[in-house]
Order: structure tokens, then sequence, then C-alpha cells
């Protein structure tokens, strides 16, 4: 183990990037639906179907996740996921239909650089389809290939030693489940 999300089994992770934007999304895919939980902190909070979440809610499982830049417009990085996951045919049966469950949360990188006259439609939902297909089970979101990717977008973001990062994600495993409150 080496302490990553991808550490897990069945979960996949993928990036799409995007160097003139200077922004970017993480899509997280799980093999099979999952069950998750969510805790929102901060005093404005960007998120999409997070209230699916909710135990009492009808849905019990999400088939994917989506993590953007871009602020509120970073939230149609879900749509793209979304789209992937159908085109896989996954997703909540809806009679006939399935509906991916894609739950996502943005962070604001608006003033990150990079060109954000982009148009008519912000580029996320490309961004969120591109990642959902670039996911893999492999090592991802390391410190020098984020470091690489901020070099091209000339972010900055640093950690608490002043080496270079941007996205993390931790593993670990638990020797037995324990029950929830």
């Amino acid at each position: 183990m080496k302490n990553l999300i991808t550490d897990v089994a069945g979960v996949l992770v993928g990036h799409a990037d995007d160097a003139k934007l200077a922004s970017g999304t993480t899509a997280i895919i799980f093999e099979e639906p999952t069950v998750a939980s969510v805790d929102i902190r901060g005093g404005g909070p960007g998120t999409r179907e997070l209230d699916l979440l909710d135990p009492v809610a009808t849905v019990d499982h999400i088939d994917g996740l989506a993590l953007s830049g871009g602020s509120a417009f970073g939230l149609d990085a879900g749509a793209g996921v979304q789209a992937w996951l159908t085109e896989q045919g996954r997703g909540f049966a809806v009679g006939p239909a399935r509906i991916p469950i894609v739950p996502g949360a943005i962070l604001f990188d608006l003033f990150s650089g990079g060109d954000k006259n982009w148009g008519r439609f912000p580029p996320y939902r490309d961004l969120g389809y591109a990642a959902a297909k670039n996911a893999r089970q492999r090592r991802c979101g390391s410190r020098r290939e984020y470091a690489k990717s901020q070099r091209r977008h000339r972010l900055g973001f640093r950690d608490h030693r002043g080496r270079p990062c941007g996205r993390g994600h931790c593993c670990r495993e638990c020797r037995r489940p324990r029950d929830a409150w």
C-alpha cells in the first residue's frame, strides 16, 4: 500500500486539465456502485447532488465523484462524468432508464490565471468526460505530476513545507468496520 485512494480495489481516478484555462477536473469512478457520505465545511460550498448522500434519500449508492476547479462553472464537470458513465451502461435504474449518480464539488480558481473567456459554454463538462475516460487504478495525483501541471498553469499552490502540490488523497485500511451513528 502506498497510502493512496487507488490502493482501494475498485476505485479508479482520472484527471484532465487545460493549460490555456489553467484549471482541471478529477473524476473518481467506482467499479461497483458505492455507498458514500460527506461532511461540508466552509462558508461558500459549491456542490452537486450532495443531498443524495443523505441516508434517507431514495438513492443508496453513487457511481462516481467529480472534483473540479472553475467555481460554479466547474459543477458542469459532473455532467461530463455522468455522460461517460451513461455510455458504460452505469447508473441508478429508473424504469428502463439508468441515471449515473455523480455528486461533486468545486473550488474557486477563477483568479489562477488562464483564459476564462471560453464563450457560450464553459469547458468543464468536456474536462469531466475526459477525466472519467482517463480513470485508472494506478498511482495518481503525485506531487511531481501535479507540479508539472501547475508549472504549465503557473498556479503555484504549495503545501505547508513549500513543495508544489494541488490535489491530495489518502487511504487508510481499517481492520474492522465500525458502526456509524
